[in-house]
């Protein structure tokens, strides 16, 4: 049958506008329902402010107007030579969730530090002033308690079924903005952050701003996944990279402290770093995984269980250490005084060895010394200018009787590397093989017989620290 143009031309028309729509339609209908899962889980979630008294202030010193800086004392210290005015107390808002019906938050450290009053403020307008049960700064978790019973609680659920990807929504007061729903992914799993050696932190995309920190984290279960913690931002506000700590790592410090009021870790006493694709094939480790032990303390748990600076730990207490940043983690959370396995790495083989888990203790500043570089001595195969340490280094104990120092970075590839000038070498390793390094001309002399653009790994002394470094040969 033949049909005229125009209808034709009607068909193709409504043709396309199915071959539009019904995708979209169906997409639509494929998207998450946010609103039940605000409207069931919001009650749970409350507003967090807290005051800190103000401290005495004190008053503009004596300038004259024309004095450059008359008009800086001016706009921030009140101008009353002799008489000292109070600051007025500050205040902070935050964001919590009640995880028990008779009256327990969780919410983050931060938001309650140094607090004189902390206000917590349910959906349904009542107020309570909580009392702090305990606050871990090291993961940011803080419990709160306040005087109510049969209060709405959220469910828990499991981070370790979170996968990349997945939709999850934030609940909380941004800027005071109360009961706030934001919505996003999981973006990545397992993060670690600078200074951040406890909480493997979920990343996810979901607008995270002042005022949402200490709100939870929710799949699409409804169930708390995380807290909301921190985000990366050049600008102070939301950037599209915001940080959870997981729920069962919040859950276990509140459960520490709500018996004892703050929480123990354990230590082994060593220093690691990562491994590297060169640090593994100088150590002979076909796969670069788990933590190089770069320093063992002398006396600590690790010592005396025999393990030695250059081991590279696979597992500890029957759990993989994938990479560097999960052994604190593990060690931490392994009871102190308890008995723990460990597989080690150690001259191409593997060994097996336990260690008795001692308690963290709280942190200790460590001097770090610096030593001026003498630009004159000539380079070898590294690059690396070395020159003999002095006695002073020496009798500084951590030197020993071996070693060499670093006197300047003579070639792009030394440069760019971690070493400083100053920075002490003790030993270097090649194919699997340490070498305890004895003086410049031992050095030297190793170095000289290493191979054009082979890859090598000095063990590296700055200040109270060492670490392994991984060098490649100049070619030529």
């Amino acid at each position: 049958m033949n049909l005229p143009v125009p209808v034709l031309r009607i068909f193709f028309f409504l043709g396309l506008v199915f071959s539009l729509v019904i995708p979209q339609a169906g997409y639509a209908r494929d998207l998450p329902d946010f609103a039940d899962l605000a409207e069931r889980q919001g009650s749970a979630v409350v507003n967090i402010s807290t005051t800190q008294a103000g401290r005495q202030g004190r008053s503009i010193p004596s300038l004259e107007e024309d004095d450059p800086m008359f008009d800086f004392f001016r706009r921030f210290i009140p101008r009353n030579p002799g008489a000292p005015r109070a600051e007025p107390d500050s205040r902070s808002l935050g964001s919590g969730f009640i995880v028990s019906a008779d009256g327990y938050v969780l919410t983050n450290a931060h938001v309650v530090e140094g607090a004189d009053e902390i206000i917590v403020k349910l959906t349904d307008k009542r107020e309570f002033a909580a009392r702090l049960i305990g606050a871990d700064p090291r993961t940011d978790v803080a419990l709160l308690k306040i005087d109510a019973s049969g209060l709405p609680r959220v469910t828990l659920g499991d981070p370790g079924r979170l996968r990349v990807g997945d939709w999850v929504v934030a609940i909380g007061s941004p800027f005071g903005f109360e009961n706030s729903v934001t919505a996003g992914i999981v973006s990545a799993k397992g993060r670690s952050l600078p200074q951040e050696n406890f909480v493997p932190f979920i990343q996810t995309d979901v607008a995270i701003n002042p005022g949402n920190s200490g709100g939870p984290l929710f799949n699409m279960k409804g169930e708390v996944v995380g807290i909301n913690s921190q985000i990366y931002s050049r600008t102070g506000g939301f950037m599209g990279l915001s940080f959870a700590i997981p729920i069962d790592v919040a859950m276990d410090v509140q459960g520490q402290l709500r018996v004892g009021g703050r929480v123990q870790r354990g230590r082994i006493g060593v220093v690691i770093q990562e491994v590297s694709r060169e640090l593994a094939d100088s150590f002979k480790l076909g796969t670069p995984v788990g933590a190089l032990v770069s320093g063992v303390e002398k006396g600590s748990p690790a010592d005396k269980a025999g393990i030695e600076q250059g081991d590279i730990v696979l597992r500890f207490d029957h759990r993989p250490v994938s990479v560097s940043s999960d052994l604190p983690r593990i060690v931490g959370s392994t009871r102190p005084g308890s008995k723990a396995p460990v597989q080690l790495w150690r001259r191409g083989a593997f060994k097996e060895l336990a260690v008795v888990v001692a308690e963290l203790p709280e942190d200790r500043a460590r001097k770090v010394v610096a030593r001026a570089p003498r630009p004159d001595v000539a380079p070898n195969k590294l690059g690396l200018a070395v020159v003999e340490a002095t006695a002073e280094q020496r009798r500084d104990g951590r030197l020993g009787a071996g070693g060499v120092v670093v006197d300047a970075l003579r070639s792009a590839s030394a440069r760019a590397s971690e070493i400083q000038a100053g920075d002490a070498i003790l030993a270097l390793v090649s194919k699997g093989v340490r070498i305890d390094l004895r003086s410049v001309e031992h050095f030297n002399r190793v170095v000289g017989a290493l191979d054009a653009g082979q890859t090598v790994t000095v063990l590296v002394l700055r200040g109270e620290f060492q670490t392994f470094v991984p060098l490649r040969t100049l070619e030529r």
